[in-house]
């Protein structure tokens, strides 16, 4: 047993003054006179024996009462077990978790709630000197700050259910920026969470023994939970009446299997598709929905089911664009024929196509921007200014179909290959050979054949009188679309920056290959040509720092806008022009899932859609049992672990912390010696 104030245990030579006023009695003797003192010496050997008796047990009530009065003083503790009980102010930070699945439900309420207590009943367990932290998953501003309880007690009301979520790496980290601030020695932190599994990851946690870190698991009645993961297309672009197959994930996070489940597709909030799916428990499925676009322009859509009681992740947003046109920029070479008549009739007489031709020595850039689709026909050379711009294009995620010319300038090719990042021409090949490869994996193709019966020797495919054939480098991103017997590449595919880049071997003239008049031109090029479209994100999480890039540039007073589809929301976010382009950040303006518009002034120019983050979706927890054992495993020693039972955490934190009081026994056992004092005093006769 220790005493938080030994000095008041000088008081115990107190105890000396009722044993002094024992011994010396200062009561004066009367006397008594007596007619018959017969049977005096038996009364008086009596009354004698009693008086004694009596006095000492007053003496002892009166020694116990001062001693038990003046330990009380001292304030006598026992210590927690291999814990030194410290005096002095305290600063102490308190993590609320207010994520989704702090929605769920126990024996007390809502997680939260019953978080919202405990952190009362910690707080309960300090003195009001004491300084103290409340942190959320929004990481707020007005959190980042010491407070004392009556403010704390204010902000914790505050706290609602949030999308936001963080790793415990992440808010231990944000706990302790707060506490190295504090010139209090004494330093603890509390977290108050489900700990799902997912965001527990202390491999990124250091063993920190300035600050006692306290976990306080609370756990759910049920853990049951089927969500949408996520939803993806087959094909990069959408197109105009054409059939799109639409994947949707579908997570089963529960010891029940669902049956026969329906879920809905809404495009425009016109519902589409009706289906249902059946999913194990714990596993996952995928469901295909069909649809054809019947309109041009922006389509907002979601995917619905319905599971109970969490519900946030029952809807997920997502939105696209079906094209209304693809400018397209031809630039020929000087040559007499410099127009590609295959060119002009496959691109010129499609309405989903604006082809534009110009000559090389015409050639406005500045406007190559505008264009989705840039083919270099039958260029002698590629000037450095040109192959600046067209690397510029193509990095900011723009097209280039490369047509070679009969006669061309093998360096300033080069440089531009090398430019951006790809193989290069080496020479010219006049042996005839012919196309025997086709990548069916590659998705121009993947539509065309028919995969279970196709075979490349079944084919008649284009034949090659001359090509230019290509350097040989693993250092690059190639892929090739369509390939020679002799194992050339006729035709190579390159990702460079956001864009793409298509290199042929071949001219489109028919001294090198009757490729321009084969069936393969026309769905090769057309393909090329669908997917130069920029594929936006179909969606973006809320919570995760993400950018959107838009074509739009803004002058003057204008400004972009981010509305809701209702009108009932709209910000203005920050935004800065780069490479021709304006780059948007969000900055967790957007705090509800939902469909939204991107508008610049007063015209909409994109459909952007958020979903929640679907790390609060599994519900799988880590047990208190759990966390002992993996804290142990990490050998992180600053890290307890508390149960959060139906004890009050005010008594055993005060203990943790101080050690078991005894004061106020020491003065419960003092009044109870005076009222034995009184007791004997008034009732025992002697």
């Amino acid at each position: 047993m220790n005493f938080t104030y030994p000095a008041f245990l000088f008081a115990l030579s107190a105890v000396a003054i009722p044993i002094i006023i024992h011994l010396f009695n200062f009561r004066r003797f009367k006397t008594v006179y007596f007619s018959d003192i017969r049977y005096l010496k038996e009364v008086k050997e009596e009354t004698q024996a009693k008086s004694k008796l009596k006095n000492l047990l007053v003496l002892l009530s009166r020694i116990l009462a001062l001693i038990f009065l003046v330990l009380a003083f001292a304030q006598p503790f026992i210590p927690s077990e291999n814990k030194k009980v410290t005096v002095g102010d305290k600063t102490i930070s308190i993590f609320i978790d207010n994520s989704f699945s702090m929605d769920a439900v126990n024996k007390n309420g809502t997680l939260l709630g019953d978080a919202k207590k405990r952190a009362l009943e910690i707080v309960a367990a300090y003195k009001p000197t004491d300084r103290i932290q409340l942190l959320t998953n929004d990481f707020e501003g007005k959190h980042q700050r010491l407070v004392n309880k009556e403010e704390f007690a204010e902000l914790l009301d505050e706290v609602k259910i949030s999308p936001a979520t963080r790793s415990l790496s992440e808010i231990m980290s944000r706990q302790m920026d707060v506490l190295q601030q504090s010139t209090n020695k004494i330093k603890s932190s509390y977290i108050i969470s489900d700990f799902q599994k997912s965001i527990v990851n202390l491999d990124n946690i250091k063993n920190d023994t300035g600050v006692s870190f306290n976990l306080v698991p609370l756990a759910a009645a049920e853990k049951n939970n089927v969500y949408i993961d996520t939803c993806w297309f087959e094909t990069p672009v959408r197109q105009y009446n054409q059939v799109e197959r639409l994947h949707v994930k579908i997570k089963n996070v529960s010891d029940k299997a669902v049956e026969n489940n329906s879920i809905k597709l809404f495009i425009n909030n016109i519902q589409k598709t009706p289906a249902s799916f059946t999913v194990d428990k714990d596993a996952e499925t995928e469901v295909i929905l069909s649809f054809a676009s019947k309109e041009s322009g922006i389509q907002n859509c979601r995917v619905e089911i319905n599971d109970y009681p969490v519900t946030f992740d029952d809807k997920f947003y997502f939105s696209f664009e079906v094209a209304k046109n693809i400018p397209v920029l031809c630039i020929n070479g000087s040559g007499a024929n410099a127009e590609s008549p295959y060119l002009n009739k496959l691109f010129g007489n499609d309405s989903l196509f604006i082809l534009k031709n110009t000559a090389e020595n015409k050639l406005d850039y500045s406007g190559l921007s505008q264009n989705k689709l840039i083919i270099l026909n039958e260029l002698k050379t590629i000037s450095s200014g040109m192959s600046q711009e067209l690397n510029r294009f193509i990095a900011g995620g723009g097209s280039v179909l490369l047509f070679p010319g009969s006669d061309i300038d093998f360096n300033s090719y080069k440089e531009f290959f090398i430019a951006a990042r790809t193989n290069f021409y080496e020479r010219l090949d006049t042996v005839n050979t012919r196309i025997d490869k086709i990548n069916i994996d590659n998705p121009l193709y993947r539509d065309v054949f028919d995969r279970k019966t196709f075979t490349a020797t079944n084919l008649d495919l284009p034949k090659v009188s001359s090509h230019y054939s290509f350097s040989k480098t693993s250092q690059n991103n190639e892929e090739y679309l369509l390939k020679l017997q002799n194992g050339d590449n006729f035709l190579s595919k390159y990702d460079v920056g956001k864009g793409k880049l298509y290199i042929s071997s071949v001219s489109l003239s028919d001294n090198f290959s009757n490729f321009a008049k084969h069936a393969i031109f026309v769905p090769t090029l057309y393909k090329i040509g669908m997917y130069s479209q920029n594929t936006s994100p179909l969606f973006y999480t809320i919570g995760n720092e993400q950018t959107i890039e838009t074509a739009n540039v803004l002058t003057g007073e204008n400004v972009f806008h981010i509305k809701g589809r209702d009108n009932k929301f709209d910000v203005i976010p920050e935004h800065k022009v780069l490479d021709s382009k304006t780059v948007i950040s969000i900055h967790n303006q957007i705090q509800e899932a939902g469909n939204y518009n991107l508008l610049a002034d007063k015209d909409v120019v994109a459909g952007l859609s958020f979903n929640f983050n679907r790390k609060e979706s599994d519900l799988n927890c880590l047990t208190s049992e759990d966390l002992r054992k993996q804290l142990e495993t990490k050998n992180l020693t600053n890290i307890n672990v508390i149960e959060a039972n139906a004890q009050s955490l005010t008594q055993s934190l005060t203990e943790a912390e101080q050690g078991k009081k005894l004061w106020k026994l020491c003065i419960i056992l003092a009044l109870l010696f005076l009222a034995v004092e009184v007791m004997l005093l008034r009732f025992m006769k002697g």
